[in-house]
């Protein structure tokens, strides 16, 4: 799995907006190939994203240079995106922890 973090600096938005925003995103995210998960972000840092991928294949053909200059045009600023391999992830709801994607019970 591979984990990006994306945070546009500097945007203020109240929840509804932000909410808002996110919901008229959605058809486009759940179409997007190697996506597994977004979870949208709104805070007194600004806005952004934490994407799961597949992998880092996935990831690199959706954070391309035209994917920079849109998200200049919309949110008048460049994001900030950070990303992460992931190996281990601990599902505390389901009891299960997942090692190099191969799910475990924990007792």
């Amino acid at each position: 799995m591979y984990i990006a973090i994306v945070q546009i600096p500097g945007i203020s938005r109240t929840k509804e907006k932000a909410m808002a925003d996110a919901q008229s995103t959605i058809e486009k995210f759940s179409k997007v190939e190697g996506l597994l998960a977004k979870y949208y972000l709104n805070g007194e840092a600004g806005g952004g994203g934490v994407y799961i991928w597949e992998s880092k294949e996935a990831a690199d053909k959706w954070y391309t240079k035209e994917w920079e200059e849109a998200n200049v045009k919309r949110f008048g600023t460049k994001p900030i995106l950070t990303c992460y391999e992931n190996y281990v992830r601990l599902d505390n709801e389901n009891r299960k922890v997942y090692l190099d994607n191969v799910a475990q019970d924990i007792s």
